[in-house]
């Protein structure tokens, strides 16, 4: 779905009846607690039965209850402050006795949904426009910068005028063409300033690549392309495996892409590195 489900219910609140207001007020009202509850337990909480919770989640458009959770998770890892974040991680992880496996698992499971779940065309329509751009700006903000920067270290060594914009460099978009291409890398706590910068380059014409985790993302709306990668939530940190994984991939097949001028250009790199001493021999 294209739209969070807290808009869905509101939109279609009018033609609710008597049960299914009771539900939709109660997500509306408490949708960071309802989104980890079963049907059964929301039943129990609105007082209703459960099977007018499960067709509550068809009626406005899901398969089914688990569906409809998983879109309310979705929107609670967007809106949660990080107190809030602690708080349900707490409830998530209190029985688990192996945190680190726990954690990993979810990693992988993050990493297997978003190989399942990647578009391979999109992917390949990102490698073309950034391989054939005059400029490449990457714009990420707060968690997003350490991805951005991985991203724009690798693009660096294998394009000419990439450039990851820091702080105070959005000076520099006031130089955006339609022949740029502009990279936007945003999860949940999704960041106003990238939604705002990503906005303007768009108005200018310019290619808008998202590296974001669903269709519901501010900055999906306002891309060209979007390459979806699954983000969770651990305690108050976010698990950014599954985007880190993506941009290797991406990396790789922009490398795939300039082969005729990569070992050549490796080589020049080898020869002032081994003049300067960057690595340990």
């Amino acid at each position: 779905m294209h739209t969070d489900i807290l808009s869905i219910i509101t939109d279609q609140s009018k033609r609710f009846s008597r049960g299914q207001k009771k539900i939709a007020a109660y997500i509306l009202d408490s949708y960071d607690k309802a989104a980890f509850m079963t049907a059964g337990k929301l039943a129990e909480t609105v007082s209703v039965s459960e099977s007018t919770v499960v067709r509550f989640a068809a009626d406005i458009g899901y398969p089914g209850y688990p569906e409809m959770r998983k879109a309310m998770q979705d929107t609670v890892r967007s809106k949660l402050t990080s107190v809030q974040r602690i708080e349900v991680a707490k409830d998530s992880l209190q029985f688990e006795q192996d945190i680190v496996s726990a954690v990993l698992r979810a990693d992988a499971d993050n990493i297997r949904m978003t190989q399942e779940g990647i578009d391979r065309a999109t992917f390949r329509s990102a490698v073309e426009l950034i391989t054939a751009a005059r400029r490449v700006f990457i714009v990420g903000v707060r968690t997003s910068y350490v991805l951005a920067s991985f991203l724009g270290y690798y693009l660096n060594l294998l394009l000419e005028n990439v450039k990851v914009l820091g702080e105070n460099d959005e000076y520099l978009l006031s130089r955006v063409k339609r022949d740029d291409v502009i990279i936007g890398i945003s999860f949940p706590r999704y960041s106003h300033r990238a939604v705002r910068l990503l906005s303007a380059v768009r108005k200018c014409g310019a290619h808008v690549i998202a590296i974001t985790d669903t269709e519901a993302s501010p900055i999906a709306k306002i891309s060209t392309l979007n390459i979806f990668a699954k983000s969770d939530m651990v305690s108050f940190a976010d698990s950014l495996v599954a985007p880190l994984s993506v941009i290797n991939a991406l990396v790789a097949a922009i490398g795939v892409e300039n082969r005729d001028s990569l070992t050549e250009r490796f080589e020049s790199f080898e020869e002032i590195w081994n003049e300067y001493e960057v690595y340990e021999k």
